[in-house]
């Protein structure tokens, strides 16, 4: 369970977040969960270190964040 203020780091490769696609180089980003948006499948609002093209925030399935 993933608790709100804990860093991560995401895998957002393939994603797409409003005009922004990330490729598939983007494995890898840091960022901290803000809270759980869905229970089934588990999905998290995670604000990134770094912005990608003015997306900040992203949803992000559980199966794509690891802890620290």
């Amino acid at each position: 369970m993933l608790e709100a203020g804990q860093a991560v780091r995401v895998n957002l490769a393939g994603m797409q977040v409003g005009d922004v696609t990330f490729h598939a180089a983007v494995t890898d980003a840091v960022g901290t969960i803000l809270r759980q948006t869905k229970k089934e499948p588990p999905t998290y609002l995670v604000r990134l270190l770094f912005s990608f093209r003015g997306v900040s925030e992203v949803e992000v399935p559980a199966d794509r964040i690891k802890s620290g």
